[in-house]
């Protein structure tokens, strides 16, 4: 089959930037698993222990959760067949945000089908002209898309420092917002560190502002019963928080959730553009993850080997040549800051049978070009044992 010019053109251009990538160390690449989410997996016919996933609890491969997976389906079918708000919103997904709610203490939870949806609800929906965001310069990327959108909605988008608490303030202070939201992941998915969330909501307090958190990477893993970072902190379910989960990294099934007041939820139903045109969920999902907050709730064994596996790997690599940096989460970065060496580095690892990912810009600033060592409840002593001995011998 032949090409026309017009195609050729247009194809060239992708192909050289797709080159520049290439040159600069950037390229990204699939593996394919031909295993289920665990901590071991095979990948081109190679067994390899995997320190890549976010499946901080083990739960993802978890046979009683598979098990209503499949007894949904049978129950339920296949598929919802419409948004939520036309003819898709099932008896399972009712009783999944009821749970949600009364696990997270707040008045009322929607779900939705990824977490980049559910933070694209969020802030373009609060924020619009006339009124101001403020976000850390670390958000996820799914945050910034939402603030992008706040923006073309309007409204005034600033980014503070990150975790900079007096710089914030400065900006609250100085701007005249009739209406403020403050925008933070929780846990920082590439640095793993905390954002200071009793500070952000004195803030919000003070300047009677949003709260909005994504806890993506603390949903399951931090405070008490797993339920998150605001459990870990003490803080309570304001009116003026919306907390954002996945329900795909601890919760090992997939999907999020938003959890908030029952107007602020119900706003967000009515003029989230990313709830109301989405097609729902598969119910059986709901039913799996109905069946993961049960394990969430119950599942402080597996909350206390997390903690230690991950104290053990910090143990392990403190007097490692490389950085890594301060993190008390399953999160665990390990800066090396050449691009290639990154790249080099992880291949090693690779050929060890230990998959660790590189992460390059732009995901994280140029020049700290990382391992990002994710730690599971479903990893063993061994396992990490064998992840240091690999590391103190390259390094």
């Amino acid at each position: 089959m032949t090409t026309s010019p017009l195609e050729d053109r247009l194809s060239a251009k992708l192909a050289a930037q797709l080159q520049e990538l290439e040159t600069a160390g950037l390229t990204r690449r699939r593996r394919v698993l031909d295993s289920p989410c665990g901590r071991l997996a095979n990948v081109d016919g190679k067994e390899v222990l995997n320190f890549a996933s976010n499946d901080y609890l083990g739960l993802a491969g978890n046979a009683d959760i598979a098990q209503a997976l499949a007894d949904g389906a049978m129950r339920w079918g296949a598929g919802s067949g419409a948004s939520h708000l036309v003819s898709g919103h099932l008896a399972p997904h009712e009783a999944l945000e009821k749970e949600i709610a009364a696990f997270t203490g707040f008045p009322r939870a929607l779900t939705f089908s990824t977490g980049y949806l559910a933070n694209l609800a969020v802030t373009p929906t609060l924020a619009g002209r006339g009124d101001a965001v403020f976000a850390d310069k670390l958000n996820h990327a799914s945050l910034i898309d939402a603030m992008q959108q706040a923006k073309a909605n309007g409204a005034d988008v600033q980014r503070y420092p990150h975790n900079d608490m007096a710089a914030l303030e400065k900006m609250l202070a100085a701007s005249p917002a009739a209406h403020k939201v403050i925008v933070t992941d929780a846990v920082f998915s590439m640095d793993g560190d905390l954002a200071p969330l009793p500070l952000l909501f004195t803030l919000a307090e003070r300047y009677d502002a949003w709260l909005v958190i994504d806890d993506a990477h603390g949903f399951g893993v931090l405070g008490r019963q797993g339920k998150g970072s605001l459990g870990h902190f003490n803080l309570p379910a304001s009116p003026r928080i919306l907390l954002m989960g996945t329900l795909g990294k601890a919760a090992g099934v997939g999907g999020a959730f938003v959890a908030g007041s029952e107007t602020a939820i119900e706003y967000l139903l009515q003029k989230g553009r990313s709830y109301i045109f989405t097609t729902a969920q598969p119910p059986a999902i709901a039913c799996a993850l109905s069946k993961s907050l049960q394990l969430i709730k119950d599942g402080d064994a597996l909350r206390a080997n997390l903690m230690a596996r991950i104290g053990q790997l910090r143990d392990g690599l403190a007097d490692l040549p490389l950085k890594l940096l301060a993190s008390a989460t399953a999160i665990q970065p390990l800066i090396v800051g050449d691009n290639e060496a990154t790249v080099a580095l992880a291949k090693a690892l690779w050929e060890r049978g230990l998959w660790v990912p590189a992460i390059r810009p732009p995901t994280v600033p140029p020049g700290t070009a990382r391992l990002r060592i994710s730690v599971s409840a479903a990893h063993t002593e061994a396992d990490v044992t064998r992840l240091i001995a690999a590391l103190k011998e390259l390094s």
